[in-house]
């Protein structure tokens, strides 16, 4: 484990943006972002849309973007156009508004050839109030633009609270599928799940859904074997973990955790790694205030105040070809402010951190195309838009 104990240094904050330094690296191969203040841009692409909160592509080689609405709809963008029926419909099963609903989708790896995919929701009628769900569906064999209603579920977690659900699936770049759960709700983290390995509230999971049923726990995760952890747990010390996202060059994860009520912050996740929550709410003590022991904790490596925001909505690594001047640089943003910012490593030891862009979205999310572009979707404007720069 790799510890991020140096304070985070503030270069600039000022209206037209801000930097931050820590502790990082660069992959090897992967190069260092260009010296080149991008001018960024944001083109529409869909409209139309009611609540979307995610967008990601089947890896099929099909071009088509997957939409995710809130209410537990998906909805698929083909050849230039929104297609009018659903990919799938399981709105009377989910639990929307605030922060439940339809969280995300991630295809399998091998999705062309299987079908499977994957939904993490707040399910409606069952548990003890709420409950979060991972389950699989299947296209159908018959029309590759609808999927088959049968649901299999994986991980049904009861939760006390309604906020704080996390809601992202993604699988790595090993296969495995990741899952982001947040501290359960309520403010300060009251049953201190954060910290807690007996839970996995608070936690970015890592399962095997290829192995036994209803899945299976890899022989390597960190906690696999050790008394009153669950198996499942990647890493912890997570408040709400929104976005996060695989670099496709050298696999780093960057996750964004929206704060409580001072910080927002960027996290690099490694295996078995504490980043904090509740001791730290980003590079500060939380609990205790003042004088916590940091010893062994991964700190952020990059943050801002709500002076800039009051919600972090973690984004990509752009790795596509349309935009040059971005290549090597981890693009996200604010929920609240609709601040875009950049970030990426500056040599081996700093990260720089750098507002771009003033969008006046609601930046609910994040998105990929096959391609490696990056797009960004708009909440309350139920619009999906296209990161340019030059």
């Amino acid at each position: 484990m790799v510890s991020r104990l140096a304070p985070i240094v503030v270069v600039a904050m000022a209206a037209a943006g801000c930097d931050f330094l820590n502790l990082g690296g660069i992959p090897a191969g992967c190069g260092m972002a260009s010296s080149t203040l991008p001018q960024v841009q944001w083109q529409p692409v869909v409209s139309g849309l009611v609540h979307p909160v995610y967008v990601t592509h089947p890896g099929d080689g099909s071009g088509r973007l997957f939409i995710v609405e809130q209410a537990g709809i998906i909805r698929i963008f083909k050849n230039g156009s929104l297609l009018t029926m659903p990919f799938l419909d399981i709105s009377s099963k989910v639990l929307s508004g605030g922060e439940q609903g339809l969280l995300s989708v991630a295809f399998h790896p091998q999705y062309s050839s299987n079908g499977r995919f994957f939904v993490n929701y707040t399910a409606i009628g069952v548990g003890a109030p709420y409950k979060s769900v991972i389950a699989e569906y299947h296209v159908s064999t018959t029309n590759l633009d609808v999927a088959d209603t049968s649901e299999r579920v994986l991980l049904e977690i009861p939760d006390l609270y309604t906020n704080h659900n996390g809601g992202q699936n993604l699988f790595g770049p090993d296969g495995y599928l990741y899952i982001g759960l947040g501290d359960e709700g309520g403010a300060g983290d009251p049953q201190n799940n954060g910290q807690n390995l007996g839970t996995l509230f608070g936690k970015v999971l890592r399962i095997d859904v290829n192995g036994a049923l209803p899945y299976a726990i890899p022989s390597d995760n960190p906690f696999l074997g050790t008394a009153g952890a669950r198996g499942e747990i990647w890493a912890y010390g997570l408040r709400n973990p929104w976005r996060f996202s695989f670099d496709r060059c050298g696999g780093r994860l960057f996750l964004a955790d929206v704060g409580q009520d001072t910080w927002e912050e960027v996290d690099l996740i490694e295996k078995g790694g504490n980043y904090g929550w509740r001791i730290m709410e980003g590079p500060a003590c939380f609990n205790p205030p003042t004088g916590c022991t940091t010893t062994g904790l991964q700190t952020p490596i990059a943050s801002y105040d709500h002076t800039f925001g009051c919600s972090i909505t973690g984004g990509y690594v752009y790795r596509g070809a349309a935009s040059p001047v971005l290549s090597g640089r981890y693009l996200f943003g604010d929920y609240c402010s609709g601040r875009l910012w950049e970030l990426h490593a500056a040599g081996l030891n700093n990260w720089v951190m750098t507002q771009v862009a003033q969008t006046g979205l609601a930046i609910s999310s994040f998105g990929e195309d096959q391609n490696g572009e990056v797009y960004i979707v708009d909440y309350n404007g139920g619009a999906l838009y296209r990161v340019t720069a030059r």
